[in-house]
């Protein structure tokens, strides 16, 4: 993954600043931005009204006159709160539709990212760099507008006014201390930033722990493991602890640091500008304006220190999300990729090799064709390569070698989209969304009505036992459907794939965790459902392809053997002996439990 700049991640939110194609967004960023002139100038000009109230009580203490301006100092701090309100308000659509954005368009790219990359990831970890990097938006963009900009436009504004109003050396003083406070605190500030930076990978370290333990939960307690996994948690959150405190260390100096500037440069001022009254030069409102000006522009100054902090942070906390949006796609469409377009959805591997990487080899000159509506097995021992198949077909993964063609077209010149839309798949290990029975088999086709959900459920063998449940089809099936059993999930699965009704199927291992019975019950819905339909069976128990019309023997990586059920038995090679080792289990399993028929 390529490391980013802050700068890097500055440029890209800043995209988000001034949307494309929004004009609304626009005139809103537009007129914030107008508001936030408005109450700076106003709330510059409030300790001149200060200064005329006390002046006209130290020299002619007349009502009507000091109410007047203390009315007018009054209005002008609402009026500084009401714009900035209106600031907020208007600039809240603007944050808010960044965030969505950002987080939607982040979502979207982990969807189109390869198998390879979520099979190396954590989940825990991704989703906590999403997490906090969709939060750092608005505090990152509200920041940069309307605290960083308008300080330095306050800064300027003041230096100016003590220059013009007073001499050159309250200016000189009040610039030389801003530019020392800011030095100050960005240099301690960046030297900070590795502290966040240690902090937020020992957060991501221990979220990802606690979300891996807790979804394997019954292997936890399988094995007894909990105070295992209590000491792993608690070596992460030691070390976010560590690195916690070295961060509040770090900001205590800095805080102290900014305190210590700006007390020296109150300190030169006030001292100077009660020389000018006590010489005759200034009036007690002047010693009071200049006093005022500088508390007034210390306030959003030292809110500085805290700003830059907070958009460092949020910066950093980005930086993670903005490195996977720009993270390229391994498997992309070709530019102008069609659709997938055909009439015959037949299934061809043309010396195809492929490999996950140099040492790890996993199919080797594979070839063989599914004409279309017929059904294909493949069968070998646990890592041939069987399950690779699959995902070749469904372009996972590309060809190391050779070509993977469906209808006739090459997998790698039409639009992913087509060709998945084309197939259907049972996988062996069957994960269910944390929602309902009914939502889970309408997954193979949103659009589907509640009689298609039926009919689904019924064709896989499961109907029956959703009419047993109090809530039927708005039972709940819990986080990776743990509520369920091992053959319910898979007959879910196999109801969804029913439900899409692809004219291409894959079955890998679908009926591994059935039961002799059901799994005989489900085999007949299986035919049907694959009738006239291109079919492709990888499977385990031999038994349920003898009426494959092509069978395939996968050893390491290469077709030992091919032929019809019968025709391989003659012939006496792997698929024979397979097939007895089969039968012999099976008998006796059947003498230890005379029930297994």
């Amino acid at each position: 993954m390529e490391k980013r700049t802050l700068a890097d991640t500055v440029r890209s939110l800043s995209n988000h600043l001034w949307p494309k194609g929004h004009a609304g967004l626009r005139t809103r960023v537009v007129f914030s931005m107008v508001a936030l002139l408005a109450a700076k100038l106003v709330n510059v000009y409030g300790p001149f009204l200060y200064k005329d109230a006390i002046d006209a009580l130290s020299v002619k203490p007349v009502m009507a006159l000091p109410v007047a301006f203390i009315f007018a100092y009054a209005m002008a701090r609402v009026m500084t709160q009401a714009f900035g309100e209106i600031r907020d308000y208007l600039f809240i659509s603007v944050s808010q539709h960044a965030q969505r954005t950002i987080a939607l368009e982040t979502f979207h790219h982990l969807h189109h990212l390869s198998l390879a990359f979520h099979l190396d990831r954590q989940t825990g970890g991704l989703t906590r760099v999403i997490e906090r990097g969709t939060r750092a938006i608005q505090t990152v963009l509200s920041f940069m507008l309307f605290n960083i900009v308008p300080t330095l436009l306050e800064i300027a504004l003041v230096s100016g006014i003590l220059w013009w109003k007073f001499n050159w050396k309250y200016a000189l003083v009040t610039f030389v201390t801003v530019s020392l406070y800011v030095y100050f605190t960005f240099a301690v500030t960046n030297w900070r930033t590795k502290f966040r930076r240690s902090m937020n990978e020992r957060d991501t370290e221990a979220n990802t722990k606690a979300i891996d333990s807790l979804l394997n939960y019954e292997t936890v307690k399988y094995f007894g493991n909990e105070e295992h996994e209590y000491r792993r948690y608690d070596q992460s959150l030691e070390a976010y602890q560590t690195e916690a405190i070295k961060s509040q260390g770090s900001l205590s100096l800095l805080n102290i640091g900014q305190g210590l500037i700006i007390g020296i440069c109150v300190l030169a001022t006030m001292w100077m500008s009660a020389d000018g009254v006590m010489s005759g030069q200034f009036t007690v409102g002047d010693f009071v304006l200049v006093n005022t000006l500088l508390l007034q522009l210390f306030v959003p100054l030292g809110f500085l220190g805290f700003v830059y902090r907070e958009v460092n942070q949020g910066l950093v906390d980005m930086e993670k999300m903005f490195e996977l949006l720009a993270l390229g796609a391994e498997i992309t469409d070709k530019p102008g990729a069609p659709a997938l377009s055909t009439r015959e959805w037949d299934v061809e591997f043309d010396h195809v090799s492929f490999s996950y990487g140099p040492d790890r080899q996993i199919l080797n000159d594979v070839s063989f064709r599914i004409p279309a509506g017929q059904t294909l097995a493949v069968v070998g021992p646990s890592g041939s390569g069987k399950s690779t198949i699959a995902r070749l077909i469904f372009r996972f993964y590309d060809a190391t070698k050779g070509h993977v063609r469906v209808g006739g077209h090459d997998v790698r010149d039409v639009q992913q989209k087509t060709l998945r839309a084309a197939l259907g798949i049972v996988p062996q290990d069957t994960v269910l969304f944390n929602d309902t029975i009914g939502y889970n088999i309408g997954y193979g086709r949103p659009a589907a009505g509640f009689d298609e959900i039926k009919r689904a459920a019924r064709l896989s063998q499961i109907e029956g036992f959703v009419e047993t449940l109090p809530r039927k089809y708005e039972t709940p099936v819990g986080e990776r459907g743990l509520k369920l059993s091992g053959g319910e999930k898979q007959r879910v699965a196999i109801a969804r794939t029913i439900l899409k009704d692809p004219p291409i199927l894959l079955f890998d291992e679908a009926t591994s965790a059935l039961d002799s019975h059901t799994e005989k019950e489900i085999q007949a819905s299986l035919r049907d459902v694959s009738r006239n339909r291109t079919t492709l069976i990888i499977a385990h128990r031999l038994s349920t392809i003898i009426d494959a019309d092509q069978i395939l023997v996968l050893k390491s990586g290469v077709v030992v053997e091919r032929g019809r059920h019968a025709e391989l038995l003659a012939a006496n090679g792997e698929y024979a002996a397979m097939w007895r080792k089969q039968q012999d289990e099976q008998k006796k399993a059947a003498a230890a439990d005379p029930s297994i028929t």
